[in-house]
């Protein structure tokens, strides 16, 4: 979620001071990601001291902020799909799984079932509030058919990683443990005297 630009978006439309900003963001966002005003009076003082932002210089709590040329060009840019060559975003749950495979005793497969378990409960959770919202609350809407399809894909993404992983095998899924490592070897005894040689032969003679 890009605070950042949200802002700077909802400035294009004009002044706006912090309160109004949250307020603002909240409700077009379908009151399902809350935003503390004191995050929004940082993120404005951040985009003004990179002169994306500008105020009037009053230090007031319904200070007018004003988005800057600068500003207006980094919103248009955010906007824009993003550039070829930017590599895949970090997903937690993908990285999760990468590193699990190579975990001695880690049963993958075991691992990447309860994560789908608790995808379809989300699932389910969504489409029951999507089911009691009216059709004149488009945000909340829009929020809601997003993070259901999200979810579809993380359910759909889980079933391929398991199927590829039972075809590569079963070392693919569950790696072996790592062998131990060999003894060290045992320092060799210190020579026995003359004296202790004679002694022993002497009890073996003694014992025919």
């Amino acid at each position: 979620m890009s605070v950042r630009h949200s802002v700077l978006a909802l400035l294009s439309e004009g002044p706006k001071y912090g309160l109004q900003l949250r307020q603002e963001f909240e409700a077009r966002t379908g009151d399902v990601w809350p935003l503390n005003v004191g995050q929004v009076y940082t993120t404005l003082q951040r985009l003004e001291r990179a002169g994306l932002v500008e105020s009037d210089g009053d230090d007031g709590p319904q200070k007018p902020f004003r988005i800057t040329a600068a500003g207006a060009q980094e919103l248009a840019a955010w906007l824009q799909p993003p550039q070829p060559g930017s590599g895949p975003p970090r997903d937690e749950l993908v990285i999760k799984v990468l590193i699990a495979v190579q975990l001695p005793g880690v049963d993958v497969v075991d691992l990447m079932q309860a994560h789908r378990r608790w995808v379809l409960e989300e699932m389910a959770m969504f489409t029951r509030v999507k089911a009691d919202t009216g059709t004149d609350e488009l945000g909340l809407l829009l929020v809601l058919d997003a993070e259901i399809f999200r979810l579809d894909s993380i359910a759909r993404w889980l079933d391929a990683a398991e199927a590829r992983l039972r075809h590569a095998g079963d070392a693919a899924i569950v790696p072996p443990s790592p062998p131990s490592p060999p003894s060290p070897p045992s320092p060799p005894s210190p020579p026995m005297s003359a004296a202790t040689v004679g002694r022993r032969r002497a009890r073996l003679d003694a014992r025919r």
